[in-house]
């Protein structure tokens, strides 16, 4: 009989972990999967936890919450040898990696999926000995996503995102930014926000780096230049469409690592949370994890 680690914060997606949680220890032990439980209790929680199943030899681990849990749970996974398969189930507020990996929302279809064993491998992005499954950046607006109450986006969701952009838009500024990429010049100036994004759905914008592959071992760079916010406004409803790349202020590349620095104060943002500040070094940790999906 295989082992697994289920750990869930119990306030993501209205607490629907805590009604589904029987029902999926239930199909998970039928078929042959005896799984313990670890309800998240603050910050830094899952991060340990998901160390501590790492070391004790389970076979699987699964993250249930929002992106900000999934972050926490492969940083206590990464840089660890001989990593146990892992899986989400998606219970926040934008879920854009599991949107990314198109894992299914039913959740009597993703346990399938794990007892069925379908894996397959992803790349880990790492800045300054932290780590992101899907998303780093920095600027002024990227602070919306960890300033939104978690309170606010149990009740309302996606909606605490827009409320909070829309406040924030009055304010934005640019940063003074120095980027530095392999295989690039070095580019200088003053920059609304970097996106490093390592799936193509960001922010709930599923044509914001279209290009983007989980498994190719490269970070794709989405960089906006100074704008007013006219401008700015213009670029969010043209990456609806994903029309973005064709504007003057938005500069597109692809690497494998990336330093960037800056005279500024500038908060990182990883998976939505705060991730520290600049300067940072970014890498790709090609392949390194195993989901499934």
């Amino acid at each position: 009989m295989k082992r697994a680690r289920l750990i869930y914060n119990p306030t993501s997606g209205r607490e629907e972990m805590r009604r589904l949680l029987p029902d999926v220890l239930d199909r998970l032990d039928k078929a042959g999967i005896e799984t313990s439980c670890h309800a998240t209790a603050g910050e830094g929680d899952a991060t340990r936890e998901a160390a501590d199943a790492v070391e004790r030899g389970y076979d699987i681990i699964i993250a249930a919450g929002g992106d900000g849990t999934l972050n926490e749970v492969v940083n206590g996974m990464a840089g660890k040898d001989n990593l146990p398969p892992l899986g989400i189930f998606p219970l926040g507020t934008t879920n854009d990696f599991a949107r990314a990996m198109k894992i299914p929302k039913r959740w009597e279809d993703y346990c399938d999926l794990v007892i069925e064993n379908k894996t397959r491998p992803i790349d880990i992005g790492k800045v300054n000995g932290r780590h992101f499954i899907n998303i780093a950046g920095g600027g002024s607006l990227t602070e919306l996503t960890y300033e939104v109450p978690s309170r606010l986006k149990t009740l309302i969701g996606q909606l605490a995102y827009y409320m909070k952009g829309i406040e924030k838009m009055a304010s934005l500024s640019p940063t003074h930014l120095i980027i530095d990429a392999d295989g690039h010049d070095v580019m200088e100036g003053e920059f609304m926000l970097f996106l490093i994004a390592n799936s193509n759905s960001v922010g709930g914008f599923e044509k914001l780096a279209p290009g983007a592959e989980i498994d190719d071992g490269l970070l794709d760079v989405i960089a906006v230049k100074k704008c007013n916010l006219a401008e700015f406004i213009r670029l969010v409803t043209m990456a609806l469409r994903g029309d973005h790349f064709n504007d003057s202020h938005v500069i597109y590349f692809k690497t494998k690592r990336m330093e960037v620095t800056s005279p500024d104060n500038v908060l990182l943002n990883l998976d939505g949370e705060l991730g520290g500040e600049l300067p940072g070094v970014f890498e790709i940790l090609p392949q390194h994890l195993r989901i499934f999906a």
